[in-house]
């Protein structure tokens, strides 16, 4: 387990969403994030306590969280003497990046002269099967997306939280090292060799009684060129018996693909579907979470009715509203 609390590295990343594993921390765990550290030129804010190095040590930090996402999970070479830093200081690092902490050089000799430990959480430590798609008990909720990088985390952590609050059954399933960062426990899907997504996905959410509910994170989009394969690997593994359709409404293309136009939403959940029917023909649409962060109240009240004549489906905001609406249509 990872030890708490954490010193929050947003490094110098470019924009909000780039530090989204810091952020959910933030959101979902607040007692365990401690303060932020940023390097000059950082564009992106936890309304944290700034704080360095000794000062976090000083107050009992005790690992060095690299709370940051980027396309290709790359760990920006000058970032390493600040890591560097944080392990002499006695902190334990922990990153979600895809690049592995103990394959830098400096970093796995100070860890190792220190005594400290390395947390690469999006890397799997076990081995998994192919996916077989055999019906198992229970019931499963996935998060899919018009695009990566829309809300599905938050929706599924707070479909969790009602749910367990109305007394029933219901655990999220942790997909990225964010979700793994919040709970402690998970699979970093997009780091599984591509045969055995689906299978990976089948042992976290197994075989469970008929009333229990695995709220499963989703990643990507089935629409998005970059990410489709593991978004297709999450709808089959998973075997849903409902999707929620996860949606940034103020986007105009693709994250990083200034090419690529977003999906109408009726014509994504329509695939969604369709994919999902191949390991549960019954699969329903649930609802549709949307992130109006980027409108006024006045618009996002009208753009989330709006989608809900279209759709004729419950749709909420998961941050301004809560999911009550879909947990009461969950059959």
């Amino acid at each position: 387990m990872i030890d708490k609390p954490y010193l929050l590295f947003l490094g110098d990343v470019a924009d909000q969403l780039a530090a989204k594993t810091a952020q959910g921390v933030v959101d979902w765990r607040p007692d365990a994030a401690l303060g932020q550290l940023r390097l000059v030129g950082c564009k992106a804010d936890l309304g944290l306590p700034e704080m360095s190095i000794a000062d976090a040590a000083a107050k009992g930090a005790r690992t060095f969280l690299v709370g940051v996402a980027n396309s290709g999970g790359v760990l920006p070479e000058h970032w390493i003497t600040t890591i560097v830093e944080a392990i002499e200081a006695g902190m334990d690092v922990a990153s979600g990046l895809h690049m592995r902490l103990a394959d830098i050089p400096e970093i796995e000799a100070a860890a190792g002269a220190k005594g400290v430990r390395l947390f690469d959480v999006r890397h799997p430590t076990r081995s998994f099967a192919t996916g077989k798609g055999t019906r198992r008990p229970g019931k499963r909720i996935l998060a899919v997306g018009t695009d990566c990088s829309c809300g599905k985390m938050y929706t599924t952590l707070a479909l969790e939280q009602e749910m367990r609050a109305r007394g029933m059954k219901a655990d999220f399933r942790a997909t990225g090292q964010t979700g793994i960062l919040i709970t402690g426990e998970g699979v970093s899907i997009d780091a599984v060799v591509a045969d055995f997504i689906s299978g990976a996905v089948e042992w976290l959410c197994p075989a469970n009684e008929p009333d229990h509910w695995d709220i499963v994170e989703g990643q990507g989009s089935l629409f998005h060129p970059s990410f489709a394969g593991v978004s297709l690997g999450l709808l089959h593994g998973s075997q849903p018996d409902y999707l929620v359709l996860c949606h940034e409404p103020t986007r105009t293309h693709m994250r990083g693909l200034p090419h690529q136009k977003l999906p109408g939403l009726a014509l994504c959940l329509q695939r969604n579907l369709e994919a999902a029917q191949l390991t549960n023909p019954d699969v329903l649409a649930l609802g549709v979470s949307i992130n109006t962060s980027a409108l006024g109240d006045a618009a996002a009240r009208d753009y989330l009715q709006k989608i809900e004549d279209e759709l004729q489906l419950p749709t909420v905001d998961a941050f301004r509203s809560g999911v009550v609406k879909l947990v009461d249509a969950l059959a």
